[in-house]
């Protein structure tokens, strides 16, 4: 098992007496090779419990072991080595330098990593041929449409060859009509045997490629289960509440009725 968590808190305080429980004992696990989908409404705790278990923060109580390690122990150091070495990130904005090219945007953290710099080159290329935008390696952000920043974010993930991949609603900035493209990106990817940690408000999409979908609401995982399970046959109230009323939403801004 490469990712497992018990028992996870994450609580903030807000003044002397009140709490808000951000993480409220979650407890997930993640084979290798899986594609897991976290669905869930905005400040249900998705991308707080991505964000523990990528290493980006660090929870209140409770246990997570990355391939046999417990990082809930680690100090700030630690836990960047771990990222550097296993985990790559692809969030909601690209987070891209306007003043470096497309080639040395993906290349950045492999200086970090102190590669060479011709092996840097070699596996920012191949990155970027990965995600369909060698011939763009010139270019600046600024050239780019949002769904080519998006792919070289990607590429820039990719190129540190990580054990794990995460993405933390990766089309939620985007155009309709560019999203399709991140999807089928990410898609390929999961085919490719990949493990992968996908927050998304992409319904047809977690249901059709992940290998498990977790609904969570109000800091906790209400629901877990196969995707059509999850999505097309819940069993918890509140997870039909939030799919009927995506549905809804989704169908109004649509002007069709293609969500299931």
């Amino acid at each position: 098992m490469l990712i497992d968590v018990k028992n996870l808190f994450k609580i903030y305080h807000e003044g002397e007496e009140s709490e808000v429980r951000a993480l409220d004992g979650v407890s997930l696990s993640v084979d290798r090779g899986e594609f897991l989908a976290i669905i869930g409404q905005s400040g249900s705790g998705k991308s707080t419990c991505m964000n523990i278990i990528g290493c980006l923060d660090v929870p209140t109580s409770g246990t997570y072991l990355l391939n046999g390690t417990d990082v809930s122990k680690l100090n700030d150091n630690q836990l960047a080595e771990i990222r550097n070495q296993m985990l790559g990130f692809i969030f909601q904005q690209y987070n891209l330098l306007p003043k470096l090219n497309v080639l040395d945007n993906v290349k950045l953290p492999l200086m970090y990593k102190g590669l060479k710099e011709s092996e840097q080159t070699k596996r920012a290329m191949e990155a970027l041929e990965r995600v369909g935008l060698a011939d763009k390696y010139h270019h600046k952000p600024s050239q780019l449409s949002g769904g080519q920043q998006q792919r070289v974010s990607i590429a820039r993930a990719l190129a540190l060859n990580p054990k794990i991949l995460f993405f933390d609603e990766p089309t939620s900035a985007l155009d309709p009509e560019l999203t399709g493209e991140i999807l089928k990106i990410i898609q390929d990817l999961a085919k490719e045997g990949r493990t992968m940690v996908v927050v998304t408000h992409e319904m047809s999409f977690a249901r059709d490629v992940a290998d498990r979908v977790i609904f969570m609401d109000g800091g906790y995982i209400v629901e877990e289960g196969k995707p059509d399970d999850v999505i097309n046959h819940p069993q918890k109230e509140r997870t039909k509440a939030f799919l009927e009323r995506f549905t809804s939403l989704h169908t109004m801004a649509s002007g069709s009725d293609d969500v299931q």
